[in-house]
Parts: structure tokens; C-alpha cells; sequence
């Protein structure tokens, strides 16, 4: 089941990181970081009812 509830210590400075991460880049290469984490994330998660739930929720977010 995903969780969709705040669940990262930290949150902020997660995020922070993040920003960090993407500091500097192009466009392209900001999307192309985007696509290797969203890959890296989803390999670790490893469950692909959980990864058809987090697509679903992020379709439905935007």
C-alpha cells in the first residue's frame, strides 16, 4: 500500500538536498537527474502494485 503521509525526517532539509542536487543544471539536464532518481527510487521500492499506485497519485496530482 503506498503512503502518501509525511513519512521522511527532515522533510525540509530532504528537500533542500534536493535543490542542491539540481543546482547548476540545464533543463535537460535537470529532467534527465528527475528520470535516474524516479528509477533508482523505484528499483529500491521493488513492489509494482505500489508503483502503479504512486504513478496513479502522481497523475492525479497534476
Amino acid at each position: 500500500m503506498l503512503n502518501l503521509e509525511p513519512n521522511i525526517p527532515d522533510g525540509d532539509g530532504f528537500y533542500d538536498e534536493l535543490l542542491a542536487a539540481h543546482q547548476g543544471l540545464s533543463k535537460d539536464e535537470s529532467d534527465a537527474l528527475n528520470a535516474r532518481l524516479i528509477l533508482v527510487l523505484a528499483n529500491h521500492i521493488g513492489d509494482r502494485d505500489v508503483l502503479r499506485e504512486a504513478l496513479k497519485a502522481a497523475g492525479e496530482a497534476g
